[in-house]
Parts: C-alpha cells; sequence; structure tokens
C-alpha cells in the first residue's frame, strides 16, 4: 500500500519486532497492452521482439494482449465503491534460531472517516476460525478486509499488531515472555468518481396533483470508463417515479443497451414525478421543516461497473421541488 505509513510512538525503543505488517490493495488484474512493430525489413528487428508474450503470430496487430497485468501503484479510490485490502503479518524469525518464538498473533483494524474520526472498527476475514493463531518462522497470518467507502476526503486505515515473544531456555521450554505490539497507519484520499448535478421543474397540470420533471447530469470524474447498470428514483410517498431514460420499455426486441461513460463523458438522465391521489403514509425521514412550501421528490440511486468489473453504487440526498 504506496500511501503515507506512520509507525507508532516509540516504536523504535523496544527494538526490532519478530513480526512485520504488510498492507496490499486488492486489485482485478487488466490486460498488457503491446504495441506491435510495423513488417519491414528496412528495421532489421524482429516483428516477436515487441510482442507481450512469446507467440508466433506476428501477423497479429492488435495492441490488447491476452497476458494479465497486475496492479503497479495503489491506484484511486472512489465513492460508492468497496475497498479492499490484504493485511498479512509475516514471522521474520529465522528457522536456525531455536532461542526465540512466537505466538497469539492478533491482527486487528480500524477505518478513520473524515465524519468518524475516532475510527470505525473492521470485521477481517480469514482463513483461521482463531483469533490468535502461531505462525512458524517464515509463515505468516493473512486477513482480508473489505470498507464501503461512502465519504470524499483523506481516509485513513489503522492495523495494529499484537503478538507473544517467548524466549526459549532449551529442549523448547520457555524461560520468558512478553506481550508485543505495533500500530501502523495508512492514509489515502477517496475521490469522487460520478458528479452528479440535478435539477426540477414543475409540470402543468389539470387537476390538484403536482407532476414534477427531475433532471440529473451525471459526469465521470475518474480515470476509465464505467458502465451504468441502473439510475432510479427512489420516490418519496405520494410520487411515482417513471423512468425517461435507455431503459424506457419501447416496441422491438432489441433490449437497451447500457450506457458506458469514458473520463470526462456527460450523460443526462431524466425523470417523471407524479403525485398519487391514494398513498400511503411516509415515515419521517426526508421531512422538511413546517412552512417550507418544497415538496421532497425521492433520492437518485445509481449503479455502475468499473472498467475490470467492480461494483459500485450511489445515493444522493433527499431532492426536493423548487420554491
Amino acid at each position: 500500500m504506496a500511501h503515507q505509513r506512520t509507525q507508532s510512538a516509540g516504536e523504535g525503543l523496544k527494538g526490532a519486532h519478530t513480526v512485520s505488517l504488510k498492507v496490499l490493495r486488492l486489485s482485478r488484474p487488466s490486460l498488457a497492452y503491446q504495441y506491435p512493430l510495423p513488417h519491414s525489413t528496412d528495421l532489421g528487428i524482429s516483428p516477436k521482439a515487441s510482442l507481450s508474450y512469446p507467440s508466433d503470430n506476428v501477423n497479429d496487430q492488435f495492441i490488447v494482449s491476452p497476458v494479465l497485468n497486475l496492479p503497479e501503484a495503489f491506484g484511486s479510490a472512489y465513492v460508492g465503491e468497496t475497498f479492499s485490502c490484504t493485511l498479512c503479518a509475516n514471522n521474520e524469525l529465522e528457522e536456525s534460531d531455536h532461542a526465540r518464538s512466537i505466538s497469539g498473533v492478533r491482527i486487528a483494524a480500524d477505518m478513520q472517516t473524515p465524519s468518524v474520526a475516532a475510527g470505525v472498527a473492521l470485521d477481517l476475514a480469514g482463513a483461521e476460525e482463531e483469533e490468535e493463531v502461531s505462525p512458524g518462522p517464515g509463515e505468516s497470518l493473512q486477513k482480508i478486509l473489505r470498507f464501503e467507502l461512502k465519504e470524499e476526503g483523506p481516509h485513513v486505515l489503522a492495523v495494529t499488531v499484537t503478538y507473544t515473544e517467548t524466549q526459549l531456555a532449551g529442549e523448547g521450554k520457555a524461560a520468558s515472555g512478553r506481550v508485543r505490539t505495533f500500530r501502523k497507519l495508512y492514509q489515502f484520499i477517496a475521490q469522487q468518481l460520478l458528479s452528479v448535478r440535478t435539477k426540477t421543474g414543475d409540470l402543468p397540470t389539470r387537476g390538484r396533483l403536482s407532476k414534477y420533471a427531475l433532471e440529473a447530469q451525471l459526469e465521470n470524474m475518474g480515470e476509465s470508463a464505467v458502465s451504468l447498470e441502473a439510475v432510479n428514483v427512489n420516490p418519496k410517498p405520494p410520487f411515482k417515479s417513471t423512468s425517461l431514460n435507455w431503459d424506457l420499455r419501447v416496441p422491438g426486441p432489441e433490449a437497451a443497451h447500457s450506457p458506458i461513460l469514458n473520463p470526462r463523458d456527460i450523460i443526462q438522465v431524466a425523470f417523471l414525478l407524479e403525485e398519487q391521489d391514494e398513498a400511503e403514509a411516509s415515515d419521517s425521514a426526508g421531512r422538511l421543516p413546517a412552512g417550507d412550501p418544497r415538496k421532497v421528490l425521492g433520492q437518485l440511486t445509481i449503479q455502475w461497473r468499473s472498467a475490470l468489473g467492480d461494483r459500485g453504487s450511489l445515493s444522493t440526498g433527499w431532492l426536493t421541488s423548487r420554491r
């Protein structure tokens, strides 16, 4: 995890730890690119020299190769997606070291967000069912954490490792032992992937029930393309929502394809919100102060997939009509 890392105070005063911590962000691999050379005898270079993998098919001029390429850097973290990483506590003792042993290794983690500076405790998933394990020399304890990014701004992943270091007197008998612990901080920035701008307008009606048109402008602020799976409005009673977008039912056997937004692409979506005569009473969520002439229409929800297939979702606050 190639971002800011801070060691706990006084760690260097207690001597070198016999357990180390490695944090690696989990990400899907991407296809490697290759840049084939032109088929010309004047260069004196074999066309195979530019391929990403050994192949006899030198006529293939396609830029994308079938080789999977692992990420070389931390990358960007976006609001609405799930942040995943693996925590690895490694036993750094040599197999020839019979004077010490490691046991009771535990890993705990919490995430500090812009709204919760104290941190939120994270549930860690791993192959081991026990809370404490005793990896041998050269072995490790691995845990996986997943955290849904809901806020824009700096996040700090705090990881605490606790273990027992035992001094051996001989024949495997313990002479003394001590519990050691250290804590490391990893900072990253959660950025906005989709910029959402909304606008509502009144529509003429013949009765006392209101109609509104809700428009939204979505812009891809990320570094790669995203595929919009669904854009819907969760209406607040007594309103009913009708989509006026690509998922609108039209005659014909062909289904509409979900739009793809390249970086800095913008798409406009629209919805019709109609007030119903008979509707169930709504809860207090999204209620406006007394005397406010506006009406709460609903929330805009967006679901997408990244270029590597990762899911993401985003919900706006309560949208209201104009004054």
